[in-house]
C-alpha cells in the first residue's frame, strides 16, 4: 500500500495553509494566512475562492459539522467551524457566509472540534482553557483551565470525554463533574496534535520530540515511532480506523493502525500543519507551509485468498494474479474503489455508487447493483452471502445480488463497526453493541430478526472482539469473544429461555480467528500460538480440552501480532513491524471434522490409527478430538475406542456401564451426566418417569438435599435416601445435623434388605419398559 501524491505547479494560496477539511469525497475547503477560503475539486483540479476573511482574522483550525448519524442527515450539515488567532471561532456556511462569530478565548483559539453527534463543540486556546459550546455557539461550560496553551483537542468515541494536550502531557477529562481524570506524560517535547478514532478507540499523538505515538484509551502505549528529522506537525485517523497519516516538514507518511509504516513520501510542501481524510477513506489532503494543498490517494491495497492475489493499481483498476498459472486479469470500474473483500471464491468490491460481485471462476462478468448510500465502511463475507455496512445500516446480500435482510437493533450506530465487532456466518449475524459493550446482538441472517428468544447475549465485562464459527448446524453455532481482560470465552448462540453457559477457554488472548472450512479456532495467547482443534470439548468433557490443543511458542511473531486469516490449514499472522508470517498446521483435524459431520465414525477411527503410525505428537490430540466429538454426537462405541487410546480408563469403564443400562432414556441421561449436564440429566429422567433413577443420580453426586426433595415430592424411596445418607455419615464418622433429615428419620429403621429389593424391582421395571417399547412400535407399523 502506498500514497500517490499530487501538487499543483504553483500554490493557490500566497501564505501558509493552516487547515483543510472535506465536505464530500470530491470537495475540499482550505484556509490560509492570506485570509482566503478556497474550494478544491481534486478530480477536475479546479479551485475557486469561497470568501476572503477580514484582514485581522488568521485561520488556525477548521472542522465540518458531522454529516449525519445512523443515516439521518443533519440540518446544519452544510457548515463548518473556523477558529482564528483573534480569540474567536466563526460558524461559516458552505457558501462562505459567516453565520456567527463568538468571542471564545484570550489569545488564539488553537483548535475546535464538533462531537460525533453534532450536539456540542469543544474549543481550546492559548489561554489554557477547554470550553464546551452548544451547536448554536452558546457557552455550556469551561471544562478545564491551565497555565499552558492547549494545542489540540479530540472527542472520545461516545462524546462523553475530551482528550487535550498540556505541554508534554495528554489529559482525558470526562464531561461529568467529579469523574476521574486520566493524565500521563506522552512525549519528551511539546505535543502538537492528537486524534482519537471512534471505530478502534485508539489515540494518536505527535510532538516536538519528532515522534508519533499510538495509545489505547487507558493511556497505555501501543507504538512509538523512531525520531524523525523534524517535529511531527500533524496526525489524522482515516474514518474506519485501519490507517492513519503523519505529516512533518517535507514528509507525509501512511501507517497501519498498529503503528508500522506502509509508505513514506517526501513532497516539497514545507511543514504539513493539518491532515484531513475524505469520508470514504480513499484519499487525504494536507495543509502545507509553502501555500500548497497536497492531495494523496491510497493505492496498491492488496487482497489474497488461496491462489489469487489482487492489487488496486489505480483508483478504478484492479489487477488479478492467479499464482498457479500466472494468469493476469485487469478489472476496470466506472467509479473509484472504496472497499473490497476476497473470500469463499468471491471478490466483492464497493465503489462510490455501485457494488460488484466477481466469481473467482469468471472475472469477465461481474454482478453489479446500485448502492443506497455511497460510502461502504465494511464488507464481511460468509460462504453463502455477504454483509455491507454503510452510514445507513447493515445490508445482507446473496452473491446473486439479492438483498436478503437488513437487521436493526436499538441505538444502532454503523459508523463505529469494524471486523472485530461484527461477525457473519451462513445463518447468523452477531454485532457488538456500542452503547453497552457487554452486549452482543445476534440475528438470523435470512430474516434479519433477533435469534431465539430475542434477548441479546450479555457478558459480565466489556467485550473487545467477537467471531462466529463458520461450519456445522445452525443449532450448534458457537460464538467466541475476547473481553477487556483479554480472556477468551465461547458460548452457543442458540438460547431459548435457559441461560447458556459462557465458558472461558483462554487467557491473555491478543487475536483470534475461526477456520473457513471447519470449526477449528486459533488465537495468540500470551507468548503462545494456540489452536483449539475442537472448542466444543468444553461442553462435552472439560478435562479433555488441554489434550485437544496445539501450542507453539509465539515469540517469533514479536509483540502484539494479529491473525489476518485462517484458510484451510494455513494461518497468516501480521507482526508488529507489518511483515506477514505464514504458519501451517496439521491437516488431519480438519479431515476428522469432515468425517464426523458426515457420521463416518469408522473412517475417523481409521484416520486416528493412521496418524498414530506416522506421527506421535499428533496422535493423542486427534484421539482426544475424536473422543469429544463422539460423546457430543452420542456415539459411545467410538468414544470408548478413543478414550481407551488416550489412556482414560475410568471414562472407558463409565461408558461401558452406560452401555449396560436397560433403557434408552437412562443411557441418554448418563451421557448428559458424563458431559457435566446434571440438571438436564435429571430433567430427562423425571420426564421419562424414572424417578428412582433421578434420585439415585443425586445420591451418587452427594446432592442430598435434592435427592430428599425428589423422594418426598414423589412419595417414594425416602428410606433409600436416608439409608445412603446414614451410610455416608458413618463412613466419615459424623453425626446427622441437618434438621430435615432428622425429621424424616424419626421412627424410621433402615432395612438394607428391603431397600435392595426395592432397587431391584425398579431396575426390573425399567427393563420391562425398555423391552416393551420396541414391541409397541412394531404393533403400530403393522396396523398402518
Amino acid at each position: 500500500m502506498r500514497l500517490k501524491t499530487s501538487l499543483l505547479k504553483e500554490p493557490k494560496h500566497k501564505e501558509l495553509v493552516s487547515c483543510v477539511g472535506w465536505t464530500t469525497a470530491d470537495e475540499l475547503y482550505s484556509c490560509s494566512d492570506d485570509h482566503q477560503i478556497m474550494k478544491w475539486n481534486p478530480v477536475t483540479s479546479e479551485t475557486t475562492r469561497v470568501v476572503k476573511l477580514p484582514d485581522d482574522v488568521y485561520p488556525i483550525d477548521l472542522h465540518w459539522f458531522p454529516r449525519g448519524i445512523g443515516g439521518k442527515k443533519q440540518s446544519q450539515a452544510e457548515s463548518f467551524v473556523l477558529t482564528s488567532s483573534d480569540g474567536k471561532f466563526h460558524l461559516i456556511s458552505k457558501l462562505g457566509r459567516v453565520e456567527k462569530s463568538v468571542e471564545a478565548h484570550c489569545g488564539a483559539v488553537l483548535a475546535g472540534r464538533w462531537n460525533y453527534e453534532g450536539t456540542a463543540l469543544v474549543t481550546v486556546g492559548e489561554d489554557g482553557q477547554v470550553k464546551i459550546w452548544s451547536k448554536s455557539g452558546m457557552l455550556r461550560s469551561t471544562l478545564a483551565q491551565q497555565g499552558t496553551p492547549v494545542y489540540s483537542v479530540s472527542w472520545a468515541p461516545d462524546s462523553d470525554k475530551v482528550l487535550y494536550t498540556s505541554g508534554k502531557q495528554l489529559i482525558i477529562k470526562p464531561l461529568q463533574p467529579n469523574a476521574k481524570v486520566l493524565q500521563w506524560k506522552a512525549h519528551d517535547g511539546l505535543i502538537l496534535k492528537t486524534d482519537w478514532n471512534s471505530v478502534n478507540d485508539l489515540i494518536l499523538s505527535a510532538g516536538e520530540d519528532c515522534r508519533y505515538k499510538v495509545w489505547d484509551s487507558f493511556g497505555r502505549a501501543l507504538y512509538s515511532s523512531q525520531p524523525h528529522e523534524y517535529p511531527i506537525t500533524s496526525v489524522a485517523w482515516a474514518l474506519d480506523g485501519e490507517l492513519f497519516a503523519v505529516g512533518s516538514f517535507n514528509t507525509l507518511r501512511l501507517c497501519d493502525k498498529t503503528g508500522w509504516s506502509y509508505a513514506l513520501e517526501k513532497p516539497t510542501t514545507g511543514s504539513i500543519f493539518t491532515i484531513s481524510w475524505s469520508i470514504d477513506g480513499t484519499q487525504l489532503a494536507g495543509a502545507c507551509g509553502n501555500g500548497h494543498v497536497i492531495f494523496a490517494h491510497v493505492v496498491e491495497q492488496h487482497w489474497e485468498w488461496k491462489n489469487f492475489e489482487i492489487t488496486l493499481i489505480k483508483r478504478r483498476t484492479m489487477k488479478v494474479h492467479n499464482v498457479i498459472n500466472d494468469a493476469v486479469d485487469l478489472l476496470e470500474f466506472r467509479d473509484r474503489v472504496i472497499k473490497a473483500s476476497l473470500n469463499y471464491g468471491y471478490l466483492v468490491v464497493s465503489t462510490s455508487l455501485q457494488c460488484y460481485v466477481f466469481s473467482t471462476k469468471n472475472w469477465n462478468t461481474p454482478l453489479i447493483f446500485d448502492l443506497k448510500e455511497g460510502t461502504v465502511s465494511l464488507i464481511l463475507q460468509a460462504e453463502r452471502h455477504f454483509l455491507l455496512v454503510d452510514g445507513g445500516g447493515l445490508y445482507l446480500y446473496s452473491y446473486e445480488g439479492r438483498l436478503i435482510s437488513s437487521p436493526k437493533y436499538p441505538g444502532m450506530r454503523t459508523d463505529v463497526l469494524n471486523a472485530q465487532t461484527v461477525s457473519l456466518s451462513n445463518d447468523t449475524l452477531a454485532v457488538k453493541d456500542k452503547a453497552d459493550e457487554k452486549v452482543i446482538f445476534i440475528f438470523e441472517a435470512l430474516s434479519g430478526k433477533p435469534l431465539g428468544d430475542g434477548k441479546p447475549l450479555t457478558h459480565k465485562t466489556e467485550i473487545v472482539e467477537i467471531a462466529l464459527d463458520q461450519k456445522g448446524l445452525t443449532n450448534e453455532r458457537k460464538i467466541a469473544f475476547i473481553d477487556k481482560n483479554r480472556d477468551l470465552f465461547i458460548t452457543s448462540v442458540k438460547r431459548f429461555g435457559k441461560e447458556q453457559k459462557i465458558v472461558k477457554i483462554g487467557t491473555m488472548v491478543q487475536s483470534l480467528a475461526w477456520n473457513d472450512t471447519s470449526n477449528i479456532l486459533c488465537g495468540i495467547q500470551d507468548s503462545r500460538f494456540t489452536v483449539w482443534y475442537y472448542p466444543n470439548t468444553v461442553y462435552v468433557d472439560k478435562d479433555l480440552l488441554p489434550k485437544t490443543l496445539y501450542e507453539k511458542d509465539a515469540s517469533e511473531f514479536s509483540k502484539n501480532p494479529q491473525i489476518v486469516s485462517f484458510v484451510g490449514n494455513q494461518i497468516t499472522i501480521r507482526r508488529a513491524d507489518g511483515s506477514l508470517v505464514h504458519l501451517h498446521i496439521s491437516p488431519y483435524p480438519a479431515i476428522l471434522h469432515d468425517y464426523v459431520s458426515a457420521s463416518r465414525w469408522e473412517d475417523g477411527v481409521r484416520l486416528c490409527r493412521f496418524v498414530k503410525t506416522t506421527a506421535t505428537d499428533e496422535d493423542q490430540t486427534l484421539w482426544a478430538c475424536l473422543a469429544a466429538m463422539a460423546v457430543a454426537n452420542k456415539d459411545m462405541t467410538t468414544a470408548e475406542i478413543a478414550y481407551a487410546a488416550i489412556g482414560e480408563i475410568d471414562k472407558v469403564q463409565y461408558i461401558n456401564s452406560i452401555k449396560d443400562l436397560p433403557s434408552k432414556e437412562s443411557r441418554m441421561a448418563h451421557m448428559l451426566l458424563f458431559s457435566g449436564s446434571t440438571q438436564e440429566a435429571e430433567t430427562l429422567l423425571l420426564q421419562s418417569g424414572l424417578v428412582y433413577q433421578a434420585i439415585q443420580v443425586n445420591i451418587n453426586l452427594y446432592n442430598w438435599e435434592r435427592a430428599l426433595d425428589l423422594a418426598v415430592k414423589h412419595r417414594t424411596h425416602v428410606d433409600t435416601v436416608l439409608a445412603y445418607r446414614q451410610k455416608f455419615l458413618e463412613d466419615f464418622g459424623k453425626k446427622e445435623t441437618n434438621q430435615r433429615f432428622l425429621q424424616y428419620a424419626e421412627g424410621l429403621e433402615v432395612d438394607w434388605n428391603k431397600i435392595k429389593a426395592k432397587i431391584e424391582m425398579e431396575i426390573a421395571k425399567e427393563r420391562e419398559r425398555a423391552a416393551a417399547s420396541p414391541a409397541v412400535r412394531t404393533s403400530v407399523t403393522v396396523q398402518q
